[in-house]
């Protein structure tokens, strides 16, 4: 009688389950084959079929037996790395999803607000430094989403590289974010339609865009990168005409022929109000720039991640420069801080946006409805990256056993089908739109998730050091990985302390609104993020029974899920590309450096 078979360690079977990129678009083939020949009708019936396991990979498959084994994180560092979504995100689409994917209403609408409460110079200021933290902060993601382009981004690297219960709380707390966006930006769009008609219900186009958003939304990966494409590139055209259109308005070349130079700056005042007005900005800015982060969850599903997220990550730095810092300088020029027309700023009234204020005090009549037009694509497309954000986020909680399992459910089309589902049944929350309860209400919901981008990009931070600390401690270094962030573990360290500081400046404008006495109502409902998030990690905690505070370095795996690229092939393939870059022009070096 032969003896049993012993289970492996965790550690064996980690060991063998190198790559999950070492296959050339095999899971989208066997899984098209298995499609059925019945004709368009029944391979659309198939296409929502559980995804069929992956044969062509050279990663190993474990058994249940096997897997019960392995620690919660190694658990979770083997799912995401063996996980059923479509590769199908092509270079092009990642380049522009980086470039628009945050160039919405925070852009658009948001910087309203901000330019009453902080003057020109406060928004300016305010959204320099914050845009120098966002872009350190991206240049390590991009590092780990390149390295590991594993399902869940940035979610799973808080799990490996901090624990699990960070990763649990930065999970969930993302979910929730884009989860309350969505409806939120069906009633911004419902809302927009009201600069042309006022009578028609908005429920009407409600229902319109959520079935819009849900039919791009089924058409998968594919359909979500095609739709952000199309998207981000009327945004960036619309964003540069209006720069361009703001310089001749400036120097009085619009029907007015009024110069105005820097008359807005001088009068009333640069700042609007002092230092704490320029604190409130920094909140403002940093909810802005909420959604750049999505870059880390497109890795898992890009077709060829070695090149198409360093393109991506570096496509940040010019939608800094360019979309955001620009463009706002233009607004600070044109609009004066105390225009009655910017107190009515919020997040789902496009009236009060300063470009087409600017526009409309610049003398142009056409303009202000191209402009309302884009904010109406802009408020789709952030609609639309809400769902595959919350979609994705969910997937990798269910991958990671932090939700339930059939939440994971993905097709055979790649689509982690019910994740995208339980997003757009939210959607339907929208049609509140025409109560007169709609703003308590979704000020309510956004203040459960209100300070997540922070502390995602707190977690993306730590997440990067300790990465850094777990290759200096066991004895590896920067030169077996594909990109290296620009700034190092430094950089990292600056985006951390400045996203504090960021957290700082909340919790006193919270306590003290401008304008306004300390209140518990609007305490909570600016500072009720960081109390959630608290308990998300107090409940994982508790579940698990586990009161670790942090993976050791020398325990962090740095191998599971990443690209099994041979170090010295990869010296010798980098050295080659610097040498040839070595032979271009200036120009080229320079271009290629932050392009």
């Amino acid at each position: 009688m032969s003896s049993p078979k012993p289970v492996e360690s965790g550690s064996d079977i980690l060991s063998k389950n190198t790559s999950y990129l070492q296959y050339e678009n095999s899971k989208n083939s066997s899984q098209e084959n298995t499609s059925s020949n019945n004709g368009v009708w029944g391979s659309l019936v198939d296409s929502f079929k559980p995804a069929v396991q992956n044969t062509g990979m050279t990663s190993r498959m474990v058994s249940e037996e096997e897997e019960r084994g392995l620690t919660d994180v190694e658990r979770a560092a083997l799912r995401s790395a063996n996980s059923q979504l479509s590769r199908s995100l092509k270079t092009r689409h990642l380049q522009m999803i980086a470039i628009g994917t945050s160039i919405g209403t925070g852009l658009f609408v948001g910087s309203g607000s901000a330019l009453s409460n902080g003057g020109p110079a406060g928004l300016l200021i305010a959204w320099s430094l914050i845009s120098t933290g966002v872009f350190a902060t991206m240049q390590g993601l991009g590092e780990l989403s390149v390295t590991f382009p594993v399902s869940g981004g940035f979610n799973i690297y808080a799990t490996r590289f901090i624990e699990p219960a960070i990763g649990f709380a930065v999970g969930w707390n993302y979910f929730m974010q884009f989860l309350v966006l969505l409806p939120l930006e069906l009633v911004a769009a419902s809302i927009t339609i009201k600069y042309w008609n006022h009578t028609i219900n908005s429920d009407i186009f409600v229902l319109i865009f959520w079935f819009s958003v849900l039919f791009i939304t089924l058409l998968g990966v594919r359909g979500y990168g095609e739709a952000e494409f199309i998207f981000s590139f009327i945004k960036v055209i619309a964003v540069i005409g209006f720069i361009i259109l703001s310089i001749v308005l400036i120097c009085g070349g619009g029907p007015t022929h009024e110069f105005i130079g820097g008359t807005n700056w001088r009068n009333p005042s640069p700042f609007a109000h002092g230092f704490k007005g320029v604190c409130s900005v920094f909140v403002t800015a940093a909810f802005s720039f909420g959604g750049t982060e999505m870059v880390g969850l497109t890795a898992s599903e890009s077709e060829n991640p070695r090149k198409a997220i360093p393109k991506a990550i570096k496509a940040t730095f010019w939608r800094i420069c360019i979309f955001y810092l620009v463009s706002l300088t233009m607004v600070a020029t044109l609009v004066r801080w105390d225009d009655d027309r910017l107190l009515g700023a919020s997040s789902v009234d496009a009236t009060a946006s300063p470009f087409v204020i600017a526009v409309v005090n610049g003398g142009i009549k056409a303009v202000p409805s191209i402009i309302n037009v884009v904010i109406l694509i802009a408020v789709l497309s952030v609609g639309n990256s809400s769902v595959y954000a919350t979609s994705r986020s969910l997937n990798s909680l269910a991958e990671q056993g932090m939700a339930p399992k059939w939440t994971g459910y993905v097709d055979r089309a790649g689509r982690p089908l019910v994740a995208i589902l339980i997003t757009n049944v939210f959607g339907l929350f929208a049609f509140i739109a025409a109560s007169d309860k709609q703003v308590e209400a979704f000020n309510w919901l956004l203040a459960l998730s209100g300070l997540s981008s922070i502390f995602t990009w707190i977690s993306i931070n730590v997440s990067h050091i300790r990465f850094r600390a777990a290759l200096n401690r066991q004895g590896r270094n920067t030169g077996e990985l594909i990109y290296v962030a620009q700034g190092g573990a430094i950089g990292s360290y600056y985006g951390l302390i400045l996203n504090l500081l960021v957290l700082i400046a909340q919790f006193w404008i919270g306590l003290f609104p401008i304008g306004g006495k300390p209140n518990a109502y609007d305490f909570f409902l600016s500072y009720l993020g960081l109390p959630v998030v608290m308990a998300s990690w107090l409940s994982y905690k508790v579940w698990k029974r586990d009161w670790t505070l942090f993976i050791r370095a020398k325990d962090i795996d740095v191998n599971t899920g990443r690209i099994n690229i041979d170090p010295d092939v990869l010296q010798q393939e980098l050295a080659e590309e610097r040498s040839l870059l070595a032979k271009k022009p200036f120009y080229y070096r320079v271009y290629n450096t932050w392009c």
